[in-house]
């Protein structure tokens, strides 16, 4: 059972992702909070597997309240829900810490698919939003996050060299095919691998280049040029 937690300021969204979440046998929502101070107090008592965390909250908004979840709570991960393609809010929560990031208007499954990924430890990113981060770090613009206190957790030093060197030939095949937005059983048929062989190459490329996650996967490829900005990136 995915034990869940659901933050965000209004109830009826978490009455309507209870609803949803509820329904499938393998989910349970444990608790429910409307700011990030509460979420962070209730991530403490209850540990959930996954906290669904909204953005702009009153008191503490959910980049601050990712950051301290993600540094205290290692055992739950967050995967982000906003309503807009472009918030910088989400992009600096992601940096924070944040295991996926995903649209409000996603579809049902689209959701249940999502806490599912994010818990079993693989990275989820709308494609629409993906692309729009991808596009803000290679222009290397700022994110305007307001919260001052997450400036260094939302910034990350430039690669130098090439970490991939390290890097086995097939483990450089997975390196791509992640950075391609490509699942483990996506990455399997690509490269005729088992699942369970894909998934031993990835916990290798993560460990080989320090990489908290898919997600950092993703941006240092870009980073590194390995990755055609343009082409349209695998959908999830």
């Amino acid at each position: 059972m995915i034990r869940l937690l659901l933050v965000d300021d209004q109830a009826l969204i978490r009455v309507g992702f209870r609803m949803v979440l509820e329904a499938e046998p393998d989910l349970s929502v444990v608790g429910e909070a409307a700011d990030g101070a509460a979420a962070i107090a209730l991530a403490a008592d209850l540990e959930p597997d996954v906290v669904l965390m909204d953005v702009r909250m009153p008191n503490l908004d959910g980049i601050a309240a990712t950051a301290e979840i993600v540094r205290h709570h290692p055992g739950s991960r967050v995967l982000v829900l906003t309503t807009f393609d472009l918030d910088e809010y989400a992009f600096a929560a992601i940096r924070a810490g944040a295991g996926g990031f995903l649209l409000k208007d996603a579809q049902r499954q689209e959701l249940v698919a999502a806490v599912r990924a994010v818990h079993r430890g693989d990275a989820v990113l709308a494609p629409r939003v993906t692309r729009a981060l991808l596009d803000r770090l290679n222009s290397q613009k700022p994110l305007n996050s307001q919260n001052s206190a997450d400036e260094s957790a939302a910034h990350s030093p430039a690669p130098t060299g090439d970490p991939t060197a390290v890097l086995t030939e097939r483990e450089h095949d997975v390196f791509v095919a992640i950075a391609q937005g490509l699942t483990n059983s996506e990455i399997a048929e690509r490269l005729f691998l088992s699942e369970s062989t894909v998934k031993t190459h990835v916990g290798r490329v993560l460990a080989k280049l320090d990489a908290r996650d898919r997600i950092h996967v993703v941006i240092l490829a870009h980073r590194l040029g390995l990755v055609d900005p343009d082409a349209p990136l695998a959908p999830q």
